[in-house]
């Protein structure tokens, strides 16, 4: 029978059960550590690079908290560590929704009603007393970031920048009084559901409607230019979506600049009509391939195992995309999907995920659903009143 954790104020330190607020560096590396233990057994689950992990949370080098304030919590059963969570002030997305809203993220949790009602309840106190009246997450922290629990599709190994979660949080966090805000879909093509036909003549069909459209890759040699133009063009496409706030450049520069040595042009490209950008699409080699061989460092071995094994990489997942309103449902997203996947089965790589995707962004569904993409996962974002 599972006894009740005591609530415990933020600042007070740890105890046989309880919630502590993360203030030293043992605790935040405790806090770090905790999905690499929980997750052991798990043989889906890669380990993410702990160097980047640690990036996530500083809020001295993650551009993410010039307008945005975090604090996390662990929680403490029989003297272990049971589970994790953040609280998210985002002041980015208040001031462009004109909202009052908190979030949670990076949340972990053994499988204990009793400690994630806790953890939940620290989490809405913290942000009740700045003012915030409901929560929403998980982001962990910002948009461009993991986001949503995974509710569908356990057996397959996430792709890169995509969360995993045990098959209880969903659970876990319903009964701890949140409810579902909105699904996240991932949908699988590969070589046998790929459908070449059909991309082809749409292709034709997009040309023809858009005369002066051409795809090029991304110049890695102007990056600063090229940063630019993704930032405005993903500010402009997503601006009517839910749970949208406006990208800081900052913010999109320092993911770019993490990323640059992992994109890959012939899975990077930009859209132009008569010469304007008026979409991007960036899709990576899947290293989830490499890191799931890896515990999460690159030293002493790790950054061997990472030169050996990523040249064994046969999958990409499309990551990022965007359309500027006024050249939206004209197929050109379509377009891009389909350049990313022929230059990768030319190439030798056999499946290509896309997501995460809004389940209310039926265009885009279509769209992959066309092309030979079959739903594989799901994610769910939550909600709750805070009073």
């Amino acid at each position: 029978m599972e006894t009740a954790p005591t609530a415990k104020k933020p600042g007070n330190k740890k105890d046989l059960q309880g919630v502590a607020f993360v203030s030293s560096d043992e605790e935040r590396k405790i806090f770090l550590d905790f999905p690499y233990h929980h997750y052991a057994d798990d043989p889906v689950w890669v380990p993410p690079l702990k160097i980047q992990q640690k990036e996530l949370i500083n809020t001295q080098k993650n551009p993410f908290y010039k307008d945005a304030d975090i604090a996390l919590f662990i929680a403490y059963h029989n003297g272990k560590p049971a589970g994790r969570i953040a609280a998210i002030h985002n002041h980015a997305y208040n001031r462009y929704n004109n909202d009052t809203a908190g979030f949670f993220g990076f949340f972990e949790c053994i499988e204990n009603q009793l400690i994630a009602n806790l953890l939940f309840r620290v989490v809405r106190d913290w942000l009740h007393e700045r003012g915030c009246t409901r929560l929403l997450g998980p982001m962990s922290p910002g948009l461009l970031d993991e986001i949503g629990i995974q509710i569908e599709g356990f057996e397959h190994r996430p792709s890169i920048m995509m969360p995993h979660s045990k098959p209880w949080y969903d659970r876990l966090i319903r009964e701890a009084g949140l409810h579902k805000e909105m699904d996240l879909l991932s949908y699988k093509v590969t070589q046998e559901t790929v459908a070449l036909d059909r991309m082809d003549r749409a292709l034709d069909i997009v040309r023809k409607r858009t005369p002066g459209l051409t795809i090029r890759p991304v110049n890695l040699r102007n990056f600063n230019a090229e940063v630019d133009t993704i930032h405005h063009i993903f500010n402009e496409a997503w601006k009517n979506n839910w749970g949208f706030y406006e990208i800081s450049r900052d913010v999109l520069e320092h993911l770019a600049k993490e990323l640059k040595q992992i994109i890959d042009t012939d899975f990077a490209h930009i859209a132009e009509v008569d010469g304007k950008p008026v979409a991007f699409s960036i899709a990576f080699p899947d290293y989830n391939q490499v890191f799931q061989k890896m515990d999460g460092t690159l030293l002493p071995t790790g950054i061997f195992k990472l030169l050996w094994y990523r040249r064994k990489i046969n999958a990409i997942r499309t990551a990022l995309m965007g359309v500027i309103p006024e050249y939206q449902g004209r197929g050109i997203d379509a377009v891009l999907v389909r350049q990313s996947i022929i230059n990768g089965l030319n190439r030798g790589f056999n499946a290509s995920e896309v997501g995460w995707l809004l389940e209310t962004n039926t265009g885009i569904l279509r769209v992959v659903e066309r092309v030979g993409g079959l739903r594989e996962k799901a994610y769910r974002l939550y909600g709750q009143e805070i009073s």
